[in-house]
């Protein structure tokens, strides 16, 4: 999947990593590393989400921006809905929502690589998110 970066972002949430579908993005969005996302919650193909729905399953997501890229791991649960049309959240909790994909991260936006963060301040920037089973 894919997003494109904005003037506003600072990925400097402690506890959560955010791709949105929407094209703005206010100063409150701090856990928000892209806009213009191609993908939701909801939007993720059928053999992805059933593999997130296992209790436990282990994924690695990679985040590539330019030559640079930033990679977390986190897992997967049967409580997941992917009702969100919006988003996509990955949380460094057990907390779960219609948004969220992956729990018990290791990373939230705040500890992506700063290089990747800087270079996500130009909207036309683009952000390719991979997830991949571990």
């Amino acid at each position: 999947m894919y997003a494109f970066g904005h003037e506003n972002i600072k990925a400097t949430h402690h506890s959560t990593l955010e791709v949105t579908t929407e094209n703005y993005l206010t100063k409150k969005g701090d856990c928000i590393i892209g806009i213009r996302a191609n993908k939701s919650a909801f939007l993720l193909n059928s053999k992805t989400k059933e593999f997130l729905r296992c209790n436990f399953s282990t994924l690695k997501v990679v985040i590539e921006v330019g030559e640079q890229s930033d990679a977390f791991i986190c897992y997967g649960s049967n409580r997941l809905s992917f009702l969100n049309k919006t988003s996509i959240v990955f949380r460094k909790s057990k907390y779960i929502d219609d948004r969220t994909v992956g729990i018990l991260c290791n990373k939230a936006a705040s500890d992506i690589d700063r290089r990747i963060v800087a270079k996500l301040k130009d909207p036309s920037c683009k952000l390719v998110l991979k997830i991949f089973k571990t």
